[in-house]
C-alpha cells in the first residue's frame, strides 16, 4: 500500500512538471507496465485530479478541475514561492497583500524546518524599499496575461501622461515588471506599430477580440520596454559609452532610466533620455564610472560648461 502511495505521488509530480506524457514515458520513469499506469491515472482521477487522455499520442495531461487540487512543490519551487508571496504582501499589486499572508500562512505551516529556517533568514536582513508608485488591480493583470496566452486581441482605455484618454485596440505580447511598475508589450492595431502601455493606466474592455496571429517581437520585451521607458518620451536622447564591463554598469544603472548594449569586455553603449541636459549630465556624472558622451553634440558642450562651473566652485 505504502509503495501504492509513494508511486501515486511521483505520477502526479511528473504530470505537474510537464505537459503532455506519453503511457510509455511515465511507465520507464515509474518503472512499471502501462497497465498499471492507467490504473494510477484512475486513482488520481478518483482523488479529483482531472488527468486528461491526449489524442495522438496515447498519452496523458494534467488539466484544470473544479476546484484546486493539491501541489506538489520540491524544496526549490516551495522557497521560491513562499519568498514570491512574501514579496508580495508588500508589492505593487493592488488588493493582494492581505490574500498573499493567507496563502505564506498556510504554506509555511506544512514547511520542513530546514527551509523555514532559508526564508526566515533572507526575510531577516531584506529590508524592502517602497517606492509608493501606483498599484495594479490583480484582475487587470490577469486579464491581460490570458490574452497574451491565447493571442486574443484586447481591447481597453488608456490614460496618457498628460490626462487625455484614448480607446486602444491591440495585440498583446508580453507583461513586464520593473520592480516598481507593471508594462505591456503591444502591437497596437490602430497605429500599425509597437507600443509600451503602463497597465495602471488602462482599464480592460471585455470581451476580449479576435485571436491572431503571433507576429516576431522586434527585441527582447524587457530591453524593449528599457529602451520606450528611458528614451522614446523625452526630449533629449543621449548615446554615452561607459568605461567599464556592462554587469558592472547594470549594478548601478536601472533598467528604467536606461539600456545597456555591450561594446565588449571593458565598456557597454548606455542609452538613455530626459527632458534636460543636466538631468543626463548628473545621472550619468554620479555613476563613478568614466565615460565618453556619443551623441547629442549640444550635451558635450552642456557637460564642459558643467565642468567649467564645478571647476570654479571647487577652486
Amino acid at each position: 500500500m505504502w509503495e501504492t502511495s509513494a508511486r501515486l505521488l511521483k505520477l502526479l509530480s511528473l504530470l505537474q512538471n510537464r505537459r503532455d506524457w506519453s503511457g510509455a514515458e511515465l511507465a520507464e520513469r515509474l518503472g512499471v507496465t502501462p497497465r498499471t499506469v492507467r490504473r494510477d491515472v484512475d486513482r488520481l482521477r478518483g482523488l479529483g485530479y482531472p488527468v486528461h487522455a491526449v489524442p495522438g499520442v496515447a498519452g496523458y495531461r494534467l488539466g484544470p478541475g473544479a476546484a484546486l487540487p493539491p501541489l506538489l512543490l520540491d524544496d526549490e519551487e516551495a522557497v521560491a514561492v513562499a519568498v514570491g508571496l512574501r514579496t508580495a504582501a508588500g508589492g505593487t499589486v493592488a488588493g493582494i497583500e492581505e490574500t498573499s499572508v493567507r496563502a505564506l500562512a498556510k504554506l509555511e505551516q506544512v514547511l520542513p524546518s530546514r527551509l523555514r529556517h532559508r526564508i526566515n533568514a533572507l526575510q531577516s536582513v531584506t529590508v524592502p524599499l517602497t517606492a509608493g508608485g501606483a498599484t495594479v488591480d490583480p484582475a487587470t493583470l490577469t486579464a491581460i496575461a490570458a490574452a497574451c496566452r491565447d493571442s486574443h486581441r484586447l481591447r481597453f482605455d488608456y490614460r496618457q501622461p498628460d490626462g487625455t484618454e484614448s480607446r486602444r485596440d491591440v495585440e498583446p505580447y508580453r507583461l513586464v515588471h520593473t520592480g516598481r511598475r507593471w508594462y505591456l508589450v503591444a502591437w497596437d492595431t490602430g497605429r500599425s506599430d509597437w507600443r509600451t502601455f503602463r497597465v495602471d493606466r488602462l482599464v480592460p474592455r471585455t470581451p476580449t477580440g479576435p485571436r491572431f496571429e503571433p507576429r516576431e517581437l522586434p527585441a527582447d520585451a524587457a530591453a524593449y520596454v528599457s529602451q520606450s521607458v528611458s528614451s522614446s518620451p523625452y526630449r533629449y536622447q543621449a548615446r554615452i559609452l561607459m568605461h567599464a564591463p556592462l554587469d558592472a554598469v547594470a549594478e548601478v544603472a536601472s533598467p528604467t532610466v536606461g539600456r545597456l548594449e555591450a561594446v565588449d569586455e571593458r565598456s557597454c553603449v548606455l542609452h538613455t533620455g530626459a527632458n534636460s541636459l543636466d538631468e543626463i549630465a548628473i545621472h550619468v556624472g554620479l555613476k563613478g564610472i568614466d565615460f565618453e558622451v556619443l551623441e547629442p553634440p549640444e550635451l558635450v558642450e552642456h557637460i564642459r560648461t558643467l565642468a567649467r562651473r564645478l571647476a570654479r566652485a571647487a577652486g
